[in-house]
């Protein structure tokens, strides 16, 4: 699985302009979902987001994480986060698992970090054509690979 985590003062994602999902002070998670991942790639993923620490503390040092400060996510699947642009002008998405696998995944991911002590998780809506608004706070991004742990 791939994230791109963007510490936000706001997040939203409109679906044929209605709002989904928010969230307030946190994070934005674009997440993709490779044909090998899995169950344990998603705890890990939720772990490691939920107890990163990319909040300032009192002395403006990168000491708390989203659980220390309250924070809340908004999940928003990305399979464009798997493309390949290696060869021509055309990404290719072969490497991005198929929807019947990602979205489960991602739904469990979620939940994940719910269970990782995350009080406040949206989503965005898997398939959808998503207008996604965020505040980079910071700016704060940062890229998570699980084949790279």
């Amino acid at each position: 699985m791939r994230a791109v985590l963007q510490r936000v003062s706001h997040g939203a994602v409109h679906v044929d302009g209605a709002v989904v999902g928010a969230v307030e002070h946190g994070f934005v998670i674009l997440v993709g979902v490779g044909h090998n991942d899995g169950e344990a790639e998603a705890q890990w993923l939720a772990r490691k987001i939920a107890g990163l620490r990319v909040f300032e503390d009192g002395d403006g040092k990168f000491n708390l994480s989203l659980l220390d400060v309250g924070g809340g996510c908004l999940v928003v699947s990305q399979f464009t986060l798997f493309a390949d642009s290696r060869k021509g002008r055309r990404p290719s998405f072969v490497n991005a698992a198929p929807p019947d696998i990602a979205a489960p995944l991602i739904e469990r991911f979620a939940a994940m970090l719910r269970q990782a002590g995350v009080s406040h998780v949206e989503m965005g809506e898997f398939g959808a054509f998503m207008q996604v608004e965020i505040h980079n706070d910071g700016p704060v991004t940062i890229w998570l690979d699980t084949d790279e742990r």
